[in-house]
């Protein structure tokens, strides 16, 4: 029951966030809250495997990326990324230790910026994007957000169903090959709803395969997302969300299938 009560306070604020044009700045601050409780929970993770990021860099390193796909100024990731990882290095080098820790701890600051901020600051530069024809944006963050979560909510309401052969019982037992299958079908299905109901400039012939691209990636978030929790000992990355868990619980599908939209979004509608 939690969980339907956070989805239902949650959703409404996120659909009119994309839907109405001059809520923009709200998708904006969604995302810049979801970046910094979603960098907590990945260094909290890492904390607990007794490694100390550097959260001071960190933040630093992703308030600049995000700044960058806010502005869709890609090109100036070449400079921070490179910047942020001597950076990293040059503090933990320089506070002096322990240095049996060192790489450990700045591998967790990189890969937690890397992980959140850069992976999902492509769905920021979606929705800021120039685009020439009015409301794709609109359309390609519905059609993202469509297929992303009816996959999370067939898998998991068929696999509680029918699930009965483990999908990958060391890393997460409770998912099933049955949930997989159902959460496919559901993304497939709200692919060519999309399609006819408010998307009709992508084609199904582009819109099914990337929708089952974007349901595999996301099994695939989930399980890194899982393998994570597992590694730090961790059941959930947080408690934020009521029948949820952590931020970063929500956000692995969608972290993993974000530059997967901006770049199909870039080729296909030049």
């Amino acid at each position: 029951m939690s969980r339907l009560i956070t989805a239902l306070i949650a959703l409404p604020i996120l659909v009119a966030s994309i839907l109405v044009p001059v809520l923009a700045p709200l998708f904006v601050a969604i995302a810049v809250a979801a970046m910094v409780i979603g960098l907590y929970e990945f260094w909290w993770l890492g904390k607990k495997g007794g490694v100390k990021p550097d959260v001071v860099v960190g933040y630093g390193a992703a308030a600049a990326i995000f700044a960058v796909f806010y502005f869709n100024e890609l090109g100036f990731l070449i400079f921070i990324i490179p910047i942020f990882i001597i950076a990293a290095l040059s503090a933990a080098t320089l506070k002096g230790g322990p240095f049996d820790k060192m790489m450990a701890s700045v591998s967790v600051t990189v890969l937690g910026v890397l992980y959140v901020a850069l992976l999902g600051g492509h769905l920021v530069a979606l929705r800021t994007a120039p685009f020439t024809k009015p409301g794709l944006s609109t359309h390609l963050l519905s059609f993202f957000f469509l297929v992303i979560m009816g996959s999370d909510t067939g898998a998991y309401y068929s696999g509680r169903t029918f699930g009965r052969h483990k999908l990958a019982p060391k890393i997460s037992p409770g998912k099933t090959w049955e949930g997989a299958v159902g959460g496919m079908v559901a993304s497939l299905v709200l692919a060519v709803v999309s399609q006819y109901w408010f998307f009709p400039e992508l084609s199904l012939k582009a819109a099914i395969p990337l929708a089952a691209a974007m349901n595999v990636l996301g099994v695939i978030g989930d399980l890194t997302e899982s393998a994570l929790k597992r590694g730090a000992g961790a059941k959930d990355a947080a408690k934020i969300l009521p029948g949820h868990g952590g931020l970063l619980d929500r956000l692995d599908s969608l972290l993993f299938n974000a530059p997967v939209l901006y770049y199909f979004a870039q080729l296909y509608f030049r």
